[in-house]
């Protein structure tokens, strides 16, 4: 079994559903923390959500309000994701930088 620590980064300017990141099929991860910052010297919103491997998607944080150069965490404690499940992030309005600090369980040793 290989630990693999990583976070996974994206720059959002416009609204839509993005994919953060995605556990693998063959592994769980422990998301430790998502942080989400302003990046346009303005207001911001965004909405967290996770999809299960069904495609059912799970409000983590539905309203992220930001003020100019301002930062939220998202999680209070970690946050276990299970194969194929994926973590999404909108931008419902401004620009916004999202960086999730993860902790991936390989079951292959890879």
């Amino acid at each position: 079994m290989a630990n693999i620590y990583q976070n996974a980064k994206i720059s959002l300017t416009s609204s839509g559903d993005t994919v953060l990141y995605t556990a693998p099929s063959n592994s769980r991860a422990i998301v430790k923390s998502i942080l989400i910052a302003e990046d346009n010297n303005s207001t911001a919103v965004a909405e967290v959500t996770l999809v299960n491997a069904s495609g059912t998607a799970f409000v983590i944080d539905k309203d992220v309000s930001l003020t100019a150069k301002t930062n939220e965490q998202v999680l209070n404690e970690p946050l276990i994701m299970e194969e194929s499940e994926v973590l999404k992030v909108n931008a419902t309005s401004g620009q916004v930088d999202v960086i999730a600090s993860i902790l991936e369980i390989n079951r292959e040793d890879k």
